[in-house]
């Protein structure tokens, strides 16, 4: 059982906190607490209500080439019905810090996107530490965006219009595989949307140290994420690939254009706002997005003001980095 959290420590948004005892527990610790929680999350997916779109939308699923070895890759497939020519394309790679998730987490995400914006999306179902630990997962996320750059005339996608994005353990995914793309020769991607990012194992930011009992993520999750993904011992030791936390990268030149956003009560507040400045540093056009009185997951909160400005934000930083017509 979780401790409860400390409201009086934290100067929340006042329209969030009702909400904080009726959001999901997450407490993993062990490996019985993962499998409750997998199972957990699939049963909320099954009841929520589905997007209501404006727009006919045409989702279909594909099995891709993965990785030399290992299995094939699932992605999901989004664009509006009847659309003619070639739109900007997203790489999507949901969040879930490594170890849970899947493409259901992509349509809560993706359905509105493609409806507002008209660009398609490609999803990624990367396996999941601890069963898949590093390497595995990022390289499915790169074997699929390969596959989508290399199939995207078939899926209507501009290839000088194809970005990476993801949040939380997908937003740390996205960057590792942006990072996979630039040093590997390609694919060329033109954007990348860092969405509270998991980047760093070391775990050392002053955001980690203190918010040890924040609401859906803290630091004792952050300390599970890491050693699921890693193997236990390897956390915060001396060769931890760049590919696996991009906080350790020694080089971010090169890469594309970026936004990263950040929550003010998030552990990974801090890593996120370090990676921003570095790129920034490296020549990267860069914009930072924060949000005061926010923790981790609470865009869950879908009426709150903050949640609709963030959501609205997002809508207008893709339009503006795929360059989407008017």
């Amino acid at each position: 059982m979780a401790e409860p959290w400390d409201m009086s420590k934290y100067a929340i948004d006042p329209e969030l906190l009702p909400w904080l005892d009726m959001l999901p527990t997450i407490a993993l610790t062990d490996a019985e607490s993962l499998a409750e929680k997998r199972a957990s999350l699939d049963e909320m997916g099954s009841v929520l209500p589905p997007y209501d779109a404006t727009n006919a939308i045409d989702v279909r699923d594909e099995l891709v080439p993965g990785p030399d070895g290992a299995p094939e890759v699932p992605v999901r497939v989004y664009r509006r019905a009847g659309q003619e020519g070639a739109q900007p394309g997203l790489f999507y790679i949901h969040g879930g810090g490594f170890v849970i998730g899947g493409l259901e987490m992509a349509d809560r995400f993706a359905m509105p996107v493609v409806d507002e914006l008209g660009i398609v999306v490609v999803a990624v179902d990367y396996r999941l530490a601890p069963e898949t630990p590093f390497p595995g997962p990022v390289e499915d996320c790169y074997a699929a965006l390969v596959w989508t750059a290399n199939k995207a005339s078939e899926l209507g996608i501009d290839p000088a219009r194809l970005a990476v994005g993801g949040e939380s353990a997908g937003g740390g995914l996205s960057a590792a595989t942006a990072l996979l793309a630039r040093d590997r020769g390609g694919p060329a991607l033109s954007y990348q949307y860092l969405w509270i990012p998991e980047l760093d194992d070391r775990l050392e930011t002053e955001s980690m140290r203190a918010y040890v009992d924040t609401p859906l993520w803290n630091y004792p999750n952050a300390v599970f994420s890491w050693d699921s993904y890693l193997g236990e011992g390897k956390r915060g030791t001396a060769d931890v690939s760049p590919y696996a936390a991009p906080a350790r990268a020694t080089d971010l030149s090169g890469l594309p254009p970026t936004v990263v956003t950040v929550c003010q009560f998030d552990p990974l507040r801090d890593e996120g706002l370090e990676y921003a400045r570095r790129l920034s540093q490296a020549n990267v056009p860069t914009e930072l997005r924060g949000y005061a009185g926010t923790f981790h997951g609470s865009s869950l909160v879908g009426d709150a003001a903050v949640t609709q400005r963030a959501a609205a934000d997002q809508l207008e930083d893709l339009r503006r980095g795929l360059e989407v017509a008017s």
